[in-house]
């Protein structure tokens, strides 16, 4: 983290907020550009928050959501902090939820799920449709 950042506390009970990070849509894939959403302390409120914008599940990969840029702007107004992609991953490994590439594999996550090109594009091309 950042010497300068501070986690968000709760107002009643002092402990430590979840903070869900964004970096910029910068991804490109699938006729479109991606960002990142994940949280530095729990998935439960990663989930959370995704369900509250009408992320679908589908765009959930381990230990982050799939967001395509035209939800970007609704993400950030529903609280998703704004950070840099390096700023992101290095908060998602201190975190401990980070899959590595060989745990994702072994999930059958990317790269294994999408080796088909037309799978991966219907997947998402229906990014948006609940």
């Amino acid at each position: 983290m950042s010497p300068s950042y501070s986690r968000p506390r709760c107002g009643g009970c002092d402990r430590e907020l979840a903070v869900i990070l964004i970096d910029p849509p910068t991804w490109e894939g699938w006729d479109t550009t991606w960002s990142h959403l994940v949280s530095d302390t729990s998935l439960e409120e990663l989930h959370e928050l995704a369900g509250r914008v009408g992320l679908p599940r589908r765009l959930f990969d381990l230990d982050h959501y799939d967001v395509p840029a035209r939800e970007y702007e609704r993400v950030v107004a529903a609280g998703a902090v704004e950070v840099s992609g390096r700023e992101l991953i290095t908060r998602l490994r201190a975190s401990g939820l980070r899959v590595s590439a060989a745990d994702r594999a072994r999930a059958g996550g990317y790269p294994a799920r999408h080796r088909s090109k037309a799978r991966g594009r219907a997947r998402w091309r229906t990014a948006g449709d609940g």
